[in-house]
């Protein structure tokens, strides 16, 4: 078990530092220059030489890219992740003034998703009639096929221009979070419904259910302490995977709830290029999703203990 630890620690550290590698590559070999945006500089207008080499120097722009890559890395490893060239904010004083709404919306959108992704997959299992087991599987693709901003602005129409029921736009607390959350829970927790269902199906096949149903146990609890423990994991993996789905997706959200956040703290970022503020984002975006994806493979063991079993099978046999 030490060892499936360890080795699951070190690859999220490998995925880290490939985030941080991956992005320094590509940001800083675009061609647009975000010292020349700084200083305001449009085409044709002259630029102000000192100003441009104040600011390549306090950004350390003028050294080798090598030195800036070292620099910028190991800086990150003591959690400095430079300044922003637009505002002069430090990019984690940035990140942490966006976080808490985004949290909560994230939070938000994952209880939801779980919650009903599996409560639909569940019934969906748990039926004998054909006909209700036939509109539950239905739901799913169509939650998944939908675009998430069409949803959203449908629920905005709906919830909040014809019902009043919450805000429009920039509202906080529940009734600010809960329409971005279901918009962007609907296709999250429709695949969670497909993955759960399917695996809870072929696990009702499984003979062991026959010898949990030979010794008097009621479907229900057949379902809820032999079928959905075994079928699980699959589903917990997909909703670890869907973390990074739903900061990705933030970025629409907030910008069509016209919410705060890293969503809309990306958007700007990126309009100006700024870019220690958009690596900056991109490490803090593969941090979570290493950092949940490291929880949900932890926690896979003690749900199921076949995990850990095929690990040792696997050491053996290179051993």
């Amino acid at each position: 078990m030490a060892r499936y630890v360890v080795l699951r620690v070190l690859q999220a550290a490998g995925v880290l530092w490939a985030a941080f590698t991956i992005s320094f590559a590509v940001l800083y070999l675009l061609p647009a220059d975000p010292v020349a945006l700084a200083v305001d500089a449009s085409p044709g207008t002259p630029v102000d030489a000192a100003a441009v080499a104040e600011l390549q120097a306090r950004y350390g722009l003028d050294k080798p890219v090598w030195e800036q890559y070292w620099t910028a890395s190991t800086h990150a490893v003591r959690g400095d992740l430079g300044s922003s060239l637009t505002t002069g904010q430090t990019v984690v004083a940035a990140i942490g003034e966006a976080l808490p709404s985004t949290l909560a919306l994230a939070a938000t959108t994952l209880v939801l998703a779980v919650v009903f992704g599996s409560a639909l997959a569940l019934a969906a299992a748990y039926t004998e009639r054909n006909w209700l087991r036939d509109l539950l599987t239905a739901l799913p693709p169509v939650g998944a096929a939908m675009p998430t901003f069409w949803v959203g602005l449908i629920l905005l129409h709906l919830f909040s221009f014809q019902l009043r029921l919450v805000p429009a736009f920039g509202g906080t607390g529940f009734t600010g979070t809960i329409l971005p959350a279901v918009t962007l829970a609907i296709p999250v927790g429709a695949v969670i419904a497909q993955v759960l269902y399917s695996n809870l199906v072929s696990t009702w096949r499984q003979p062991f259910v026959e010898v949990a149903f030979a010794k008097g146990a009621s479907r229900a609890w057949v379902q809820w302490r032999h079928v959905l423990r075994a079928a699980v994991g699959p589903a917990l993996t997909i909703a670890g995977v869907w973390v990074g789905t739903v900061l990705a997706g933030s970025v629409i959200v907030e910008t069509v709830f016209a919410r705060a956040g890293i969503g809309r703290l990306t958007q700007t970022a990126v309009l100006n290029q700024d870019i220690p503020v958009v690596q900056g984002i991109v490490v803090f975006s593969a941090a979570v999703y290493v950092l949940v994806n490291l929880i949900v493979d932890l926690v896979y063991p003690l749900v199921d203990a076949r995990v850990v079993d095929g690990f040792r099978g696997k050491e053996a046999a290179r051993a």
